[in-house]
């Protein structure tokens, strides 16, 4: 890895069978380590239950709001500034309960490929 600025190409965002807009920020095989993702959630819209296998997850809010399932936790509430940690294997599913965009960095530790995802939802 060598120390670089990566700028964020808002065209390359794409749209998922997750039922979100993912923009790839970081993801390298250069860094294994880690990747970094903006997600993005329509008003009304809840992503696809599924769980990463071997890596751990987590989600910073940046805007709007939503409703988070992790594992048989009791959906919780989620705003701007908050952080949910997801460990690897543990389902989980967020839903933008606001009527704007609800938007968060999804950052996987080691680096998320799509080996790792799985769809529990038919």
């Amino acid at each position: 890895m060598k120390p670089s600025i990566v700028r964020a190409d808002p065209a390359a965002a794409f749209l998922t069978a997750e039922r979100c807009r993912i923009l790839e920020l970081w993801n390298s095989a250069d860094d294994p380590a880690v990747s970094i993702a903006l997600a993005t959630v329509a008003p009304g819209e809840t992503t696809q239950l599924h769980r990463l296998h071997g890596v751990d997850e987590r989600y910073l809010i940046l805007h709007g709001e939503g409703l988070v399932s992790l594992g048989r936790q009791s959906p919780e509430p989620v705003g701007p500034g908050d952080l949910v940690v997801i460990p690897a294997g543990i389902t989980q599913q967020i839903a933008n309960t606001g009527d704007g965009e609800l938007a968060f960095y999804c950052i996987c530790t080691p680096r998320f490929t799509p080996c790792c995802y799985e769809a529990l939802e038919g």
